[in-house]
């Protein structure tokens, strides 16, 4: 099982945030967008930032 963890920079340059509204979402649970963390270092699942986008789809066309 092969898990690939992606920087907080990685993800916001993904979701077209800041680094620092990462920071803000973790801080107050905003959004569900779970992540790992260990010491001070902090990464995101690369599978659930995939979800996070796939559950804030508006207006899917078939």
């Amino acid at each position: 099982m092969s898990i690939n963890l992606l920087t907080a920079g990685e993800v916001s340059n993904i979701l077209g945030v800041t680094t620092g509204t990462l920071a803000v979402w973790r801080a107050t649970k905003r959004y569900d967008l779970p992540y790992v963390k260990s010491g001070r270092l902090v990464r995101y699942r690369e599978q659930d930032v995939h979800a996070f986008i796939l559950s804030r789809l508006n207006g899917e066309a078939s």
